[in-house]
C-alpha cells in the first residue's frame, strides 16, 4: 500500500543539479536526518545518487525533485516496511530580479513536528503560495503563534542590518534550507527572533533553485535592493555548487 498517497508519510528534496558536489551531501543529509528523527527507512547515498543519475543522464542545471515515500500497512499508525524514489526533472525557473511580499494569514506554530522537514504533506505551503499569489504578491511570509518571523512557502529568509545577517531562529517553527545553512557557515549570520521588519535596511529570499534573491517590499514596506550583497551572497552559495565530494 502506497502510504504516501493515503497519509502523506514520504519526503522530497528539491535540487538544482549541476553534477555531483558537496551541496548534495546537505539535501541527502537533511533527507536522512528526517527519516531518522520519525523512525523510518531511508537510502544509502549510493543510491541517493544513482537514482538521481539514472533519470538526469547527461543534462545539467535542471530542477530535480527527490521522492521518497513509504510503503506498507493501510492503518494510519503502523510504521512501514518499504521505501520507493521518484526522481522528476525538469526545467529551472526562471529567477526574478526582485520580489515583493506579503504576511500570511495562516500561522504556524513553532512546536509543529511536522513543519521541520520537507514532507510531500505540502498543503499547507500551497494554501500559503496561492494566497500570495492571488492578492498579487510573489510569496507569503508565515509568523508563529507568537508573531515570529518563520520563513515563507518555499524559501528561507535573510536579513540585513548594517554589516550585520540575520535569519530567523529555527525555534520559531521552520525548515532549515541547504541554502540558508551554507551562508550560516561560511558568513557570520545570526538566528534572531524577529518581528519587526521595519528595523532592517534589506531582505533575501534564499532556497537551492534561485540561489538568493532581494526582496524590494513587504506589505508596501520598501527595502533597498542590493546587488553588491547579492553577488557577495551568490558567489558564497556557489562555491559548494562547484566543489566535488
Amino acid at each position: 500500500m502506497n502510504r504516501g498517497l493515503l497519509f502523506g508519510e514520504g519526503f522530497f528534496e528539491t535540487i538544482r543539479w549541476s553534477g555531483e558536489n558537496k551541496r548534495l551531501v546537505r539535501h541527502y543529509q537533511r533527507l536522512k536526518n528526517s527519516c531518522q528523527e520519525f523512525g523510518l527507512l531511508y537510502p544509502s547515498y549510493e543510491e541517493f545518487i544513482k537514482t538521481i543519475k539514472k533519470e538526469v543522464g547527461e543534462r545539467r542545471d535542471v530542477y530535480v525533485k527527490f521522492l521518497l515515500y513509504f510503503k506498507g500497512s493501510d492503518y494510519f499508525a503502523d510504521y512501514p516496511s518499504e521505501y520507493e524514489c521518484k526522481v522528476f526533472v525538469k526545467t529551472l525557473p526562471k529567477v526574478p530580479s526582485s520580489v515583493r511580499l506579503t504576511f500570511s494569514s495562516y500561522l504556524r506554530h513553532s512546536l509543529d513536528p511536522v513543519c521541520r522537514h520537507k514532507t510531500i504533506s505540502y498543503l499547507f505551503n500551497v494554501l500559503v503560495k496561492r494566497q500570495a499569489l492571488s492578492k498579487g504578491f510573489y510569496d507569503a511570509i508565515i509568523v508563529n503563534e507568537r508573531y515570529h518571523l518563520c520563513e515563507t512557502s518555499s524559501s528561507n529568509l535573510l536579513f540585513v542590518k548594517g554589516s550585520k545577517l540575520y535569519t530567523p531562529a529555527r525555534e520559531n517553527g521552520l525548515l532549515w534550507g541547504t541554502t540558508i545553512s551554507i551562508l550560516f557557515e561560511r558568513m557570520d549570520v545570526k538566528e534572531e527572533h524577529i518581528k519587526n521588519i521595519e528595523e532592517f535596511e534589506s531582505v533575501f529570499v534564499t532556497n537551492a533553485l534561485v540561489g538568493c534573491v532581494p526582496v524590494e517590499s513587504i506589505e508596501g514596506f520598501r527595502f533597498k535592493v542590493d546587488a553588491s550583497l547579492q553577488e557577495e551572497l551568490l558567489r558564497v552559495i556557489e562555491y559548494e555548487q562547484r566543489e566535488h565530494t
